[in-house]
This record gives C-alpha cells, sequence and structure tokens, in this order.
C-alpha cells in the first residue's frame, strides 16, 4: 500500500472536523473484495465507528458484474462506496458533519482493506 498524503483545496482552518467531504480512489491487485457486499458494509461500518460516527441505516446493491454500491447512512452524514472490478477500483466518498474524525475513518478503510495504491483528495465545505 502506497501511504498518499491527504490534499487539500485550501489551508486546513482550526475546525476541519465541521465540515469535509473525501474522495478516496482504492486500486485493488485481489479484486474479490469490490464483489463481496457484506465485507465492504461491514468495514465502512467499522471505519465510521473508528472515527466517532453514528450509523443510522445502510442501503446497498450488486450489479451483474458482481460491483458494488453501498451507502451509510451517518447521523453525521454519509459514508459510500462504489465499485468497478473490472478496473480493480474502488471509488469511497465520506462527507463530514459535526466533530467526525474523517482521518480515522480513512485509515480504518485503507488498513483493513489493504489497497495496493490509494488516492485522497479532502474539500472544507464552506458553510457560511
Amino acid at each position: 500500500m502506497t501511504a498518499v498524503p491527504v490534499h487539500t483545496t485550501e489551508p486546513a482552518p482550526e475546525n476541519i472536523r465541521e465540515m469535509c467531504s473525501y474522495a478516496i480512489d482504492a486500486w485493488f491487485d485481489d479484486i474479490s473484495i469490490l464483489t463481496d457486499e457484506a465485507t465492504l458494509v461491514q468495514v465502512m461500518r467499522d471505519a465510521a465507528k473508528a472515527g466517532g460516527a453514528t450509523v443510522l441505516d445502510h442501503t446497498s446493491a450488486i450489479f451483474p458484474n458482481g460491483a458494488v454500491t453501498a451507502v451509510l447512512l451517518l447521523a453525521q452524514s454519509h459514508l459510500s462506496v462504489h465499485t468497478w472490478p473490472e478496473l480493480g477500483l474502488a471509488n469511497f466518498d465520506l462527507l463530514t458533519c459535526g466533530r467526525l474524525h474523517g482521518e480515522l475513518i480513512l485509515e480504518h478503510l485503507r488498513t483493513t482493506l489493504e489497497p495496493s495504491r490509494s488516492n485522497i483528495v479532502r474539500t472544507i465545505r464552506d458553510v457560511r
């Protein structure tokens, strides 16, 4: 796994955890995780818990090629994944509202799923 620094679109203010959007692209050599809906949802639930999020509900869909789309509805916003087994790719999106530890959620996803490569972009959302 290659460690990739989190990039921001502007300097992070002191209250970075108030509202941030994270886009995570993760590539896998072993694509079996990309078609394993139950494991993906459990890893996402565990990651949300690691970051202090409250999971309210979840929904998911499995497509004819085995690709998975899953969304966790969080009290603090949402965490979703869309997989492309044919590309060896998973895209995770996390929107944090309130005092969530988005970085801990991302770290849990990366250490548990062990992608061969990943890229993370963090955007600070303007709430003014």
